[in-house]
């Protein structure tokens, strides 16, 4: 099959999977919706036990969570790769513990996120702080709240 033809019919998942690498050391932005992005972390309680996951070193293992925010749905992480992990793993059990948790807090079952994530893996020279506060900043141009500290669901390493 020709090569060029084979790339531009890659699309939905599996055109956010191409050219991904998990490079260690290495921070990457990363975002996740809710499947069918149904507004499930609206409800306080499913946050609470979405967001317990969010910075759990066993579910972490050698990476290192920098910032995040958790909006009704979906959630954007600011990741640091740790040393042998693999992006895609690590996501995966942040996607599945908070399912897990959050699915019995609801008394449902079923899928909670949608199966793909999006990733942007930043430059040594990016300001990491700042796109820290951008991130945890997403409730204030989304309307959620008017002051970062109204809003409940957000964490940061230098905030």
């Amino acid at each position: 099959m020709d090569e060029r033809y084979r790339y531009q019919k890659t699309s939905g998942h599996a055109a956010l999977r191409r050219g991904r690498v998990s490079l260690s050391n290495t921070a990457y932005l990363i975002t996740a919706i809710s499947a069918n992005r149904e507004p499930f972390f609206a409800h306080f309680a499913c946050a609470c036990s979405a967001a317990r996951c969010f910075e759990d070193a066993v579910l972490l293992r050698n990476s290192r969570m920098l910032a995040w925010v958790l909006m009704p749905d979906h959630v954007h992480w600011l990741l640091q790769l740790g040393e042998g992990d693999n992006l895609s793993d690590v996501v995966g059990r942040l996607k599945s513990a908070s399912s897990r948790h959050s699915n019995r807090t609801l008394a449902r079952t079923g899928s909670l996120w949608s199966t793909a994530f999006h990733d942007h893996a930043l430059r040594e020279e990016d300001d990491l702080p700042a796109v820290a506060r951008y991130i945890v900043a997403n409730p204030l141009r989304a309307g959620l709240a008017k002051r970062l500290g109204d809003y409940p669901f957000w964490n940061a390493a230098w905030l």
